[in-house]
């Protein structure tokens, strides 16, 4: 097994974390140490592909990584369909470009807190964008979904720092994409509006400022309490926080442990229909390259996030 991670370049710093998250012992694995080698991608599509031609020549069963989008099809085009590409990329726009998508997306998020609304009622949906790429996908997700879930949304775009629009009647529902202050103002202007406040992964926020102003949010995330689990043993190793970048090595690098025990390192195993349990949650790869991701539904409170209920495989 591979990991094409930069260790030199830009992102050098959150490629060792990836690294060093990867390298960690896992529950239920076949002995402590893993059976991966490490490649440096130097963040570049030319080094991608070099690093994956350097893995093929080591005879590895199966590439982790790279890290970016715009290294994929380097990558993709070097292994050639040898091996299956285990991606650390959310850019689904490189669905079917012959790799597997493993990073945390923007419509698999809106998808999970929107099927918890709606299964509370909510039915009129307001989504406040922020311009971001984030925010563009979640958009097109939830009006994807009108249809599937019998929900209204409407969108506005609003600049970070500038005021909220008036939007009319109120909705049952106001969702949020992105963090930061965008979130942040809309939670203070609904405070007292009888609106139910929904964010996605991008919305965590730990600041007590912010969980003061969050209080109430549903907001779809990976499960905190399996996080932390990893988030623990990483400390106990390396020091420091790992950041859900560095999650997801470790869990593709837990996929790989299984798939080799079972002796299933190939383009069937990772498709198999059982999926993979990850401390970012339960995943279960597509044919297309995208995957099903489970996430907790949080409720924001003044101390911290409640897990209120799990959504299965967006």
């Amino acid at each position: 097994m591979a990991l094409l991670v930069p260790l030199t370049g830009a992102h050098a710093a959150l490629g060792l974390s990836m690294q060093q998250a990867a390298m960690l012992p896992q529950s239920g694995a076949a002995g402590d140490k893993p059976m991966l080698r490490v490649f440096d991608t130097a963040g570049t599509p030319a080094g991608a592909a070099a690093a994956a031609r350097q893995a093929l020549k080591a005879k590895a069963g199966l590439v982790l990584g790279p890290l970016t989008a715009a290294e994929v099809p380097a990558v993709v085009q070097a292994v050639g369909g040898r091996v299956p590409v285990l991606s650390f990329s959310n850019d689904m726009a490189l669905r079917n470009s012959g790799a597997f998508l493993f990073g945390i997306t923007a419509s698999q998020s809106t998808q999970a807190v929107l099927r918890y609304a709606r299964s509370r009622g909510v039915r009129n949906l307001l989504v406040i964008g922020d311009g971001g790429a984030w925010s563009v996908a979640s958009i097109d997700a939830a009006k994807a979904m009108e249809a599937e879930l019998g929900i209204t949304v409407r969108t506005v775009t609003v600049a970070p720092g500038t005021p909220l629009p008036s939007v009319g009647d109120p909705p049952d529902a106001v969702l949020v994409p992105g963090g930061g202050a965008v979130l942040l103002a809309a939670a203070r202007a609904l405070r007292d509006a009888g609106v139910q406040l929904l964010a996605t992964f991008q919305g965590v926020d730990y600041r007590p400022e912010a969980l003061a102003a969050l209080e109430g949010a549903w907001i779809a995330s990976p499960d905190p309490e399996s996080f932390e689990s990893f988030a623990g043993a990483y400390a106990a190793r390396n020091g420091g926080r790992p950041g859900t970048i560095a999650a997801l090595a470790y869990d593709a690098a837990g996929i790989a442990r299984q798939l080799r025990t079972a002796d299933r390192l190939n383009r069937e195993g990772v498709l198999g229909e059982q999926g993979f349990e990850c401390a970012t949650g339960a995943v279960r790869f597509r044919t297309d390259g995208s995957c099903a991701r489970s996430f907790a539904i949080l409720l924001a409170g003044r101390d911290g996030y409640s897990k209120v209920a799990v959504s299965q495989g967006a």
